[in-house]
Parts: structure tokens; C-alpha cells; sequence
């Protein structure tokens, strides 16, 4: 079975785009704290989100940047050339459900 939940603060703003068939969809990055260290900051993880149809168009309409969401979905990896010819590993989170956990301003 492949399932992951997070829970995490928006890194910026999500992107509304639509496919060639018209089809929405949002992407947006979240950013998961770890647990703390003894000193500094808390080290974090960045799942980049994406969410298809009615679900990305409410993503894009609702969220901002530094709101707190929880995403559960399918994970799927793929590797990819920069542009320093260097091969990378990329995991995305392709979301099924979208919590909006923080409050809503008026």
C-alpha cells in the first residue's frame, strides 16, 4: 500500500495551472518540521504537492503561503538531469485529501 500523511506549513504560494485537456491542477511545496534538535532550528523535509481537479482548484483559492495543511496521498518518485548534469531524486506527493488546519482570515 502506498500512503503518506503529512502535516506541514505552506512554503509559498500554490500554482493553479491547467493541462492541455483543461484539466486543473495545483502544486505547492510543504515544508515538515522533524523533531528539534538540541540546538538551533528544527530540521525540516519539503514534499512537493500536487492536487488535481476540484481539490487543486480549492488548494489554489484557500491557501497561502505559511498556512498549515494536512496532505494525505499516493508518493511517487522520479529521477531527473539539472542542468549541472547531476541526476536527482524527486519525491511528489500526489494528494487524495487536503486538510485546511489553519484558521481562515476574515
Amino acid at each position: 500500500m502506498n500512503k503518506c500523511v503529512i502535516i506541514g506549513n505552506l512554503t509559498r504560494k500554490p500554482e493553479l495551472r491547467s493541462t492541455q485537456e483543461g484539466v486543473p491542477v495545483c502544486n505547492f511545496t510543504v515544508a515538515v518540521n522533524r523533531h528539534k534538535k538540541r540546538e538551533g532550528q528544527p530540521d525540516a523535509d519539503y514534499f512537493r504537492v500536487t492536487a488535481w481537479r476540484a481539490l487543486g482548484e480549492l488548494c489554489a483559492r484557500y491557501l497561502d503561503k505559511g498556512r498549515k495543511v494536512m496532505v494525505c496521498g499516493l508518493v511517487s518518485a522520479r529521477a531527473y538531469t539539472g542542468a549541472d548534469k547531476v541526476v536527482y531524486a524527486a519525491l511528489e506527493l500526489v494528494a487524495d485529501e487536503v486538510e485546511f488546519l489553519s484558521p481562515m482570515e476574515r
